[in-house]
């Protein structure tokens, strides 16, 4: 690779963990706008980088389930960086899961042609950090045995190569862009969080990641992919976390010794840990310590931003009783849009027809994260933060609803503003991941 292009930033971060001030890095595995906000206003309050990630079903060459092409969430993301201040530098761009997983049901010979259009999408938008995932089964397949991991490699060995050939286009029109990193593995969870409420979870075996990182290296190796594997910088892994619908495994670092244990004969690779939501910040803070160093988290900051909009809505309707005026109606709202379509809850939500409609305001897996961009939706969003606005938020009914974001108002801190108020809620949950992955001041 030319040495002019620039060492990757997150790259060059995880080198210095030992002695930078960041130990680690967490990604904002979300394309919702206001916790992508909330993710960068506290890393510009903070003075720390941020770390947005889109998925292949959120973002891909058709649109994805927001509609937007990589090209599109880039763009998307570099405008809501300048509108909070925050220098586009900081701000790094990954893709995850990138891979034939949105394609599942093809065979190879048709899922693998679509997977590395996307790979390339991503690239040629300038995203940085790419999670390459083949670690599902694709139609072809044998449906009754292990996906061996000689096929897992040797196809995202074919993806690194588009995704290389894809930065040599893009770096002759950004010179001295920097060269992705990658992110291999095959032990991943799913998306999401899991179908069915969980107790424990298996830890990924030390000679499971020996087998993927040499089967891995050996196809890179076929496919003269040698500086790019130079470029791996981390395993997915099961550190035995998770969540579902009420339930959350939390991480036992006693139990994850022996897979910790195992970076020291891989120096310079971290371990990326999926499916971190709704762990402790000491738990996190844990991972990080023992060399999973890249958190993923996404449904417990949209969880996060359904709790502040349920807030909100309660001052809202306190304050209709005061002075009646139309109200947003924005948990009905919601109610209505997830009840028109379960295609994103009606595998995860069980039980009675009672349970399901409280799993789907309140459960850990939060698939109302589908439904927010909803049209109907986001609009009553946006009456309920323009109602409290133009009413006026009382001090008490705030304190009542949202008693952290109550003591920032009153200290000055925090404007008395509907929006500001969400975006520092859903900051809070952020906070657990800065202290996990920074050194304290």
């Amino acid at each position: 690779m030319d040495q002019a292009v620039n060492q990757n930033p997150v790259r060059e971060l995880l080198r210095r963990r030992e002695q930078g001030r960041e130990k680690g890095i967490y990604a904002c595995c979300s394309a919702n706008e206001y916790v992508i906000r909330a993710a960068i206003r506290r890393a510009r309050d903070r003075d720390t980088v941020v770390l947005v990630e889109a998925t292949a079903n959120q973002v891909n060459q058709d649109g994805g389930y927001t509609g937007m092409k990589p090209a599109d969430f880039r763009a998307f993301l570099n405008r809501l960086a300048a509108e909070e201040g925050m220098p586009q530098a900081r701000v790094f761009c990954g893709g995850d899961h990138l891979g034939p997983l949105t394609w599942r049901n093809l065979p190879e010979a048709e899922a693998m042609p679509r997977a590395l259009e996307l790979v390339r999408g991503y690239v040629l938008a300038g995203f940085s950090k790419i999670h390459i995932d083949t670690s599902m089964r694709l139609a072809d397949d044998d449906p009754s045995a292990r996906l061996p991991d000689e096929t897992i490699a040797r196809r995202g060995a074919e993806l690194c190569a588009a995704a290389e050939d894809a930065f040599a286009m893009f770096r002759a029109a950004h010179p001295g862009a920097p060269a992705p990193v990658y992110v291999i593995g095959s032990e991943v969870p799913i998306p999401g969080g899991a179908m069915e409420n969980e107790e424990t979870v298996a830890v990924t075996k030390p000679e499971d990641c020996k087998a993927t990182l040499e089967a891995f290296r050996a196809a890179f190796t076929r496919r003269g992919l040698k500086d790019a594997w130079d470029r791996v910088i981390a395993l997915v892994v099961q550190p035995g976390v998770e969540f579902a619908d009420e339930s959350v495994v939390e991480y036992d670092r006693a139990a994850a010794r022996d897979l910790t244990a195992s970076l020291d004969a891989w120096p310079g690779l971290v371990f990326e840990g999926h499916s971190t939501d709704y762990q402790s910040k000491e738990r996190l803070r844990e991972m990080v310590e023992d060399g999973i160093a890249i958190l993923k988290v996404g449904p417990a900051l949209t969880f996060a931003l359904r709790e502040g909009l349920f807030a909100l809505e309660r001052i809202e309707a306190e304050l209709g009783r005061l002075r009646p005026f139309p109200a947003s109606a924005f948990r009905d709202t919601l109610e209505w849009a997830m009840r028109e379509n379960d295609q994103y809850w009606g595998g995860y939500y069980h039980g009675h027809e009672s349970d399901q409609r409280y799993a789907r305001a309140f459960s850990f897996s939060d698939r109302a994260r589908y439904y927010l961009p909803a049209p109907r939706v986001s609009a009553a969003v946006t009456t309920l933060l323009h109602n409290l606005d133009r009413e006026g938020i009382p001090l008490a009914l705030l304190s009542q609803y949202l008693p952290t974001q109550y003591q920032r108002v009153r200290s000055g801190q925090l404007p008395l503003r509907a929006a500001d108020l969400l975006l520092d809620h859903v900051g809070d949950w952020i906070d657990d991941y800065l202290y996990a992955t920074l050194a304290q001041r």
